[in-house]
């Protein structure tokens, strides 16, 4: 297949060739339940230069295996058992209200990964979701992956924990012209020698859409080299603080790094060029001070 297709509108931005990489901050839920966090994690993504961020959305109820639910956990708000906790970092049409609210305020865009119909209802009737995260754990919840098709808006579909043939299956459920594949490995952190960057020409190739980089490796390298193999889009998680409670905390960029990573991408995006090679201005001078012999 060939790479050159049209880019896939999210919004007021592109996301495909030649266009600004589209940077997400990660939020999932970094913000343990407090609104408040997550408006400080949104100003993260803002100072640092991305485009959007992203949450999680869950019907508890739907999503916690059933014998998961009454397992006991230790939190920051006590012993309670594990449905209990995941009620108790959920957010509600109260709390993504104020994020709307609030991204609207300071430019930003939001949606989230859905994780079950339910929340693919709430987020398409309560907010007329901008676009749709499929998270890798559900490549093979095809009810949802048909929910969210089903709903016209653009995907970002995340490939971890996948092969070829699980690929393949998710794949052809999407309209191709709203769909923008992201190449992740599932492991937290994420060690170099799974990282296997190689896969994103590979999807391109394969499945003829952008293809993008969620990544939860520990670092700038990885993410830089997404961003040369062509990644349209790079995702990280992002936190206050990596030593806060909670799972993904440790796994995801303090707002400083998130900013270098932002502005390094940038860097790298007027760096690329067009390909095309010709005597750069600052060439022209060396011509007749270095040159012995002219062409």
């Amino acid at each position: 297949m060939t790479d050159q297709f049209a880019p896939v509108a999210i919004g007021e931005h592109l996301v495909g060739p030649n266009q600004p990489v589209y940077m997400i901050g990660e939020i999932g839920i970094n913000h343990n339940g407090d609104v408040d966090i997550a408006k400080q994690l949104m100003d993260v993504a803002v100072t640092a230069g991305a485009q959007a961020v992203k949450f999680q959305k869950r019907n508890p109820e739907v999503a916690v295996p059933e014998h998961q639910k009454s397992k006991m956990r230790s939190t920051p708000w006590g012993e309670m058992t594990y449905i209990d906790y995941k009620h108790r970092v959920e957010f509600g049409i109260e709390e993504y209200a104020e994020i709307d609210r609030y991204a609207k305020e300071v430019g930003l865009q939001w949606f989230a990964s859905p994780w079950d119909t339910d929340s693919v209802d709430f987020l398409e009737n309560e907010f007329d979701a901008l676009t749709y995260k499929v998270a890798s754990a559900s490549l093979t919840d095809f009810e949802l992956l048909r929910a969210i098709a089903a709903t016209g808006k653009p995907v970002l579909c995340s490939s971890g924990m996948s092969d070829w043939e699980t690929l393949d299956r998710a794949v052809e459920v999407f309209d191709p012209a709203l769909l923008v594949l992201m190449h992740a490995t599932s492991t937290y952190p994420l060690p170099p020698e799974e990282v296997n960057l190689k896969a994103i020409p590979a999807m391109r190739e394969r499945y003829g859409v952008p293809v993008g980089y969620s990544g939860h490796e520990l670092g700038l390298e990885i993410s830089f080299a997404a961003a040369a193999l062509g990644a349209v889009t790079i995702e990280r998680h992002i936190t206050l603080d990596s030593s806060m409670w909670g799972s993904d905390q440790s796994a995801s960029m303090e707002p400083r790094e998130f900013a270098s990573l932002v502005k390094g991408v940038r860097v790298l995006e007027t760096a690329f060029g067009d390909g095309q090679k010709r005597v750069m201005p600052g060439e022209e001078s060396k011509i007749d001070s270095l040159r012995k012999v002219t062409a």
